[in-house]
């Protein structure tokens, strides 16, 4: 069940670190996921999306109840939702996604080779995404709301070691403009109260992620930042509930680890029912 089949790599432009395959696109990717699963005796439901899910007692079944209404009863559930990227909420964002504005360094880095590029946060993962970008792009801005970067202090050595690297602080991000795509970024100054505008040609935008846990928050335990909380199998505090990917507390946000990590939590899941 999926409100849209394949979630967050549907936004996912250039993939070049998913082994076996040099490079592909995300919705190419999804395309070619969709016709695997379709080869099993899989019933798959899109465009739908769980409310919620309970388990009144320990030999009871899962119930999903869906936003239509419906519900689903199963022994046992794994949840995969991922998360979404924290977005600005500013004019331009969403209408130059994909065609310049873009929130996974790892994955549309290499696109933006030789360009100069924004990073729009000063927390570790902005300032690894410069670090990163660094090695690629031509030229890295990063930008940070705050006074001083909040980045762990040899993340900050690193960057400012950096001679493609520019940090501008107390900048506060206002607009994206472009025409078929990013040509340039409006920012305030936040101690001269100026606006300004820098011209560039990509934007990273890396100011968290929010996973897609509201739905259990009530049912699962979760990390103070939203997360599902697995043990070693995939199973979450409730016996018979696995989780697996960006929904969950596993580091490293990428692709090729949430689908490892699919594959723990549906065998976790099959242990589990063997042995009920």
């Amino acid at each position: 069940m999926s409100e849209r089949f394949g979630g967050q790599v549907m936004d996912t432009l250039g993939i070049e670190n998913f082994i076996s395959v040099k490079a592909t696109e995300g919705p190419k990717l999804v395309t070619a996921l969709e016709e695997h699963v379709k080869e099993y005796d899989v019933d798959i439901m899109n465009l739908q999306r769980a409310k919620s899910i309970q388990k009144n007692d320990e030999n009871a079944l899962f119930e999903v109840e869906l936003e239509n209404g419906g519900k689903l009863k199963s022994k046992s559930v794994i949840i995969a939702t991922g998360a979404r990227w924290r977005e600005l909420n500013v004019p331009g964002e969403k209408e130059f996604k994909g065609k310049g504005v873009a929130y996974c360094p790892h994955c549309d880095g290499p696109l933006f080779k030789g360009k100069h590029v924004a990073v729009i946060g000063g927390g570790n993962s902005g300032v690894e995404a410069t670090i990163d970008l660094a090695n690629i792009v031509g030229h890295v801005t990063l930008f940070e709301f705050a006074p001083e970067l909040k980045a762990d202090d040899i993340l900050q050595k690193r960057l400012y070691s950096l001679p493609n690297v520019d940090v501008i602080l107390n900048a506060q991000t206002l607009e994206v403009l472009g025409t078929d795509k990013v040509n340039s970024m409006i920012y305030l100054d936040r101690k001269t109260n100026e606006k300004k505008t820098i011209s560039l040609e990509g934007i990273f935008i890396q100011i968290g992620l929010l996973p897609n846990t509201d739905f259990v928050k009530n049912t699962v335990d979760l990390s103070k930042f939203g997360e599902i909380i697995i043990d070693s199998h995939g199973q979450s505090s409730l016996k018979g509930l696995f989780a697996a990917g960006d929904a969950t507390t596993v580091p490293y946000k990428q692709i090729i680890i949430a689908m490892s990590e699919g594959a723990k939590a549906s065998l976790g899941a099959f242990d589990y029912l063997i042995r009920q």
